[in-house]
């Protein structure tokens, strides 16, 4: 199955190009703070998750995914963690695309930026140590 592809003005604009283009306007939205953060949790696109990634979440399909914190989360650190592997934020073009698509599989930039947020900010908060209870009572689950 193909990812519908982005709503967009520029019929010729490659999908990858406008969801990148979308990404960094998102991105450069988002309060000085978390750009902070950031720069300490690479923050990494990748098409779809593994099917190892899916195994882990215990989810069946590529495009249910649209991000996967993988890390210690700031609450959980200790000095018995130094030497562990860096934390990482993965989001999924696909599951991306996927849960933005209205009911006729359409993608408008509106909808994609604001699934781009949520996502972002939703792993971001898994970092901080959010788990997916507090994230829904939030907004970002």
């Amino acid at each position: 199955m193909n990812a519908p592809s982005p709503g967009r003005d520029d019929s010729s604009a490659d999908p990858r190009d406008r969801f990148d283009a979308l990404l960094e306007e998102v991105l450069s939205a988002l309060p000085a703070e978390l750009h902070r953060r950031l720069e300490e949790v690479p923050l990494v696109v990748e098409d779809a998750p593994t099917p190892q990634d899916l195994r882990r979440v215990r989810v069946r399909h590529r495009d249910a995914l649209c991000g996967l914190y993988t890390g210690i989360p700031l609450t959980h650190r200790s000095v018995e963690h130094s030497g562990t592997l860096p934390d990482v934020i993965r989001i999924f073009r696909r599951g991306i695309l996927a849960a933005a698509a209205d009911a006729q599989g359409r993608v408008t930039d509106r909808a994609l930026r604001r699934q781009i947020r949520l996502t972002v900010l939703h792993e971001i908060g898994h970092h901080f140590g959010l788990g997916e209870a507090d994230l829904r009572r939030y907004g970002y689950g």
